[in-house]
């Protein structure tokens, strides 16, 4: 059995403050090769995630820790949603559908979301922004 703990997402936050792109994940799938991908992400409040998408494949969140705001943008990069997400809102967990350009804005410092997703985990399919 697996357990997650709260030390493990202090510990988590920790290594994220301290990276250059001030986040870091905690992977719960044994191998980028999985059918399903499981992670914890922890950001700090200037880490930037690039607008991309997954092609072909949804991603499930739910914001454990702190705020993220959740940018939706149509192909050309006009924002067409954004919400706010986090313990004690409204919207504490979202799914986002397979080819949509997204990105995520940490709003406190120590944010944390788990996700899920299709595996197997390819880089290179990943489908960032050009605008």
């Amino acid at each position: 059995m697996k357990r997650v703990t709260a030390r493990m997402m202090d510990e988590l936050i920790a290594r994220a403050g301290e990276t250059a792109r001030l986040r870091t994940n905690y992977n719960i799938h044994e191998s980028l090769s999985d059918p399903v991908q499981r992670l914890f992400i922890a950001a700090g409040l200037s880490s930037y995630f690039r607008p991309h998408r997954h092609p072909g494949k949804s991603e499930f969140a739910v914001v454990i820790r702190g705020v993220f705001d959740i940018i939706i943008f149509d192909d050309e990069g006009v924002i067409t949603e954004r919400v706010s997400a986090g313990p004690g809102r409204d919207i504490f967990a979202l799914e986002i559908p397979a080819d949509i350009f997204h990105t995520w804005i940490p709003m406190a410092e120590g944010s944390v979301f788990f996700e899920v997703k299709q595996g197997p985990y390819d880089p290179t399919t990943l489908s960032f922004a050009t605008w």
